[in-house]
């Protein structure tokens, strides 16, 4: 699975370094519809992880799902061609982030499945580092291609797909499903249902709501990294250099994925979240310190923030697995996502639209407040 999102990161990295500088730049579309794009995106991603993740549950299957998502997203990405105005870019963002709402929670309840409670940090780490060394790559192709066909972005999306066959075929080929047992039988449709679920994971499991509460707190505020691509910009930094900053995000991602998996699994995962927040506070507070043409902002902001996403993701996945049992972990993920996407949907088109409106202090200060906030219940969650 690791290969798999490895090869399929690089497809959709490619386009993603480029997307929001085409969005706003070539359709000459504003920030806050920028925001409206990807919080939308990201909401259906989110949505859609609560069939496939019941779904899977239900059937005790996770693999079909999975290779129906990836499917989905490999064949939407170079429609970005064809596109010329916010209906055409949103049609094709979301028909993306459905295959990866598809996939998700199948796919992490598979990695879950397969491991120890006591390795899940490990786990999700060592995917989550596969998983970025595609996204680092992709922006060094699309910078590549940028180069070498005189900075036409058309290139990029058209070339995407060649990755993403690759991650297809090894998903087909070399994946093995992890099939879910209950008396060494194969879970059937009646054994599990939507409702029995969710009334394990919303009455019997407080400590489980008590977390996605928190989560999505934080993620009211959590900016997407489309808005640091475009801080680069006001830095100074040129457009065919921004999938640069672009891999720096992954790099740093990359990097800290496994250790923060490991330590989380030593030290508690509580813990390492709330570094991993507290470095998203210390990316927001140099955004709003720094200066135009000031290398040391330039390189720290997407280098800090990029920590704080590996940290964030890691380590989240391995809090839910650790507080639900694998026979609902499918519909457990699914529902993460739901809040996840919703708050994320809300705090970027909010962070833009201040943006916009004010400027970027107060959307600054507004990211601050939330996870500040987020940060203090965390400290009680852990006790």
């Amino acid at each position: 699975m690791g290969l798999v999102s490895f090869f399929t990161d690089f497809s959709t990295e490619m386009v993603m370094s480029v997307l929001p500088l085409y969005i706003v730049k070539d359709l000459d579309l504003s920030r806050t519809i920028l925001g409206a794009i990807e919080g939308s995106a990201d909401l259906v991603n989110y949505i859609f992880r609560i069939p496939s993740g019941y779904l899977s549950d239900k059937i005790g299957k996770r693999k079909i799902l999975v290779i129906l998502g990836y499917g989905i997203s490999t064949i939407s990405k170079p429609f970005f061609i064809f596109v010329t105005s916010f209906i055409d870019t949103i049609t094709i963002r979301v028909a993306d982030r459905i295959g990866k709402g598809i996939r998700t929670a199948p796919r992490d309840a598979l990695i879950a499945d397969s491991v120890d409670e006591s390795s899940t940090g490990k786990a999700f780490g060592i995917h989550r580092t596969l998983d970025q060394m595609g996204a680092i790559i992709g922006p060094f192709f699309a910078f590549l291609i940028l180069e070498l066909f005189g900075g036409n972005i058309q290139y990029i999306f058209l070339l995407s797909i060649i990755p993403g066959i690759v991650s297809l075929l090894i998903l087909i080929y070399y994946v093995k499903d992890k099939l879910l047992t209950i008396d060494n039988n194969i879970i059937i449709s009646d054994k599990i249902t939507f409702f029995s679920n969710l009334r394990i994971l919303f009455i019997e499991n407080k400590i489980f709501v008590y977390l996605v509460i928190i989560i999505g707190i934080f993620s009211l505020g959590a900016f997407n990294y489309s808005f640091v691509l475009l801080k680069s910009t006001d830095l100074g930094i040129e457009q065919n250099f921004v999938p640069i900053i672009y891999a720096i995000i992954n790099i740093s991602h990359t990097a800290i994925g496994i250790p923060a998996g490991i330590l989380s699994d030593r030290i508690g995962k509580e813990k390492v979240l709330i570094i991993g927040f507290l470095l998203f506070v210390i990316s927001a507070l140099l955004m709003y310190l720094s200066e135009k043409n000031d290398i040391l902002y330039i390189i720290s902001i997407p280098l800090i923030y990029g920590l704080y996403v590996g940290i964030s993701e890691t380590v989240q996945r391995a809090l839910v697995a650790k507080y639900v049992s694998e026979h609902n972990r499918g519909t457990a993920f699914g529902f993460y996502g739901l809040i996840i996407g919703i708050c994320f949907l809300i705090g970027n088109i909010t962070f833009g639209f201040l943006w916009d409106n004010y400027d970027i202090s107060m959307a600054l200060l507004y990211s601050l407040t939330l996870a500040t906030l987020a940060i203090v219940f965390l400290f009680s969650f852990k006790k």
